[in-house]
């Protein structure tokens, strides 16, 4: 049994050129969201078991780079066609040199992958559901049917989902949303991305079954809805090297928070540590546990005072939730 499932319906093949000394330098590795999430899982120690689809040559040889990188993997094996991609960055810059998304699933491929992620979601106590390679992979629906059936076998549900897949969760129902200011954007819950836009789409969320919100901003502050109200998380500022996977990063660092037993408030710390330093990396979702534990002393938290009423938010130098103000009374020597 591991700590987390990851629904991951369709890994991708990447296969990269790259230049060192002179000559071409090529590697090849398993991607996709639910990989980059499972990879800094590891890193973070924990456990990890992805369910997902190995179609034809493609994921004959997926199966044998997820276990070489010590994930487990739950994966029904079917012919065809699978995700896989052919980038050139030889000259600094992705240039596509074939892609391809794979072949939808088909029903009976559907129901097979569906018992896998409840059999291993169920005995984790915790998933992660991740989205497909492409949009037409499978039914939007299956996230909110897995969302509640796993809720209603007694696991906690993390989401990092945008459109109709993001919308099916919420109607299941989630214990933490994941989602970026782009991505509300996307979706039409914001328009000008003020801050108090943003916490107006935070409620909404919330109110359409996310019981904890989380929206990433690029540079800014990340901003937290939970029970205890809203929050600012303020991750250091570092060198980019590659902002791709720092989503999926700080997913997998929430994550690994809430195996120990930590709140999403508490849990989102290691997340926006983790986040912050997979950007100064290439290789997405990676980084080493001792860097990110030592990057979460420069992760602040900060309550937000909410006048809901009139959509108008302020942030407060202290804490002014009942826990806040508890620990304000605390001896100094007792904090």
């Amino acid at each position: 049994m591991s700590d987390v499932t990851i629904f991951a319906p369709s890994p991708t093949l990447t296969v990269t050129v790259e230049e060192h000394g002179g000559e071409p330098d090529i590697h090849v590795h398993a991607g996709g969201q639910g990989v980059w999430q499972a990879r800094m899982l590891l890193r973070l120690g924990a456990s990890v078991t992805m369910c997902c689809t190995l179609t034809g040559e493609v994921g004959r040889m997926l199966r044998h780079l997820l276990e070489d990188e010590g994930i487990g993997v739950a994966g029904l094996e079917r012919p065809g066609k699978g995700s896989a991609y052919v980038h050139d960055r030889r000259g600094g810059e992705r240039r596509v040199i074939a892609e391809t998304e794979g072949e939808p699933l088909a029903r009976h491929d559907l129901d097979e992958l569906y018992g896998l992620t409840l059999r291993e979601g169920l005995a984790s106590g915790l998933a992660i559901l991740s989205g497909p390679a492409g949009d037409e992979a499978l039914p939007a629906d299956t996230y909110r049917r897995l969302a509640a059936d796993l809720r209603e076998g007694g696991a906690k549900v993390i989401v990092d989902l945008a459109g109709e897949r993001l919308d099916a969760a919420l109607e299941g129902g989630v214990d933490v949303l994941k989602v970026s200011d782009e991505e509300l954007t996307r979706g039409g819950f914001v328009t000008n991305g003020s801050v108090a836009e943003i916490m107006t789409a935070m409620r909404a969320l919330h109110g359409k079954g996310a019981e904890a919100v989380i929206v990433s901003r690029a540079t800014d502050p990340l901003l937290i809805l939970d029970a205890q109200g809203f929050a600012e998380v303020t991750q250091p500022r570092m060198s980019v090297a590659d902002t791709r996977g720092a989503g999926d990063s700080l997913t997998a660092g929430v994550a690994a928070g809430m195996v120990r037993g930590e709140r999403p408030r508490d849990a989102v710390v290691t997340g926006a540590a983790a986040g912050a330093l997979n950007v100064t990396r290439h290789g997405l979702g990676t980084g080493d546990a001792d860097t990110i534990a030592k990057l979460r002393e420069s992760v602040t938290v900060r309550e937000i005072l909410d006048d809901s009423a009139a959509h108008i938010s302020q942030p407060v130098t202290g804490h002014v939730s009942p826990d806040g103000l508890a620990a304000l009374a605390e001896p100094e020597d007792e904090r």
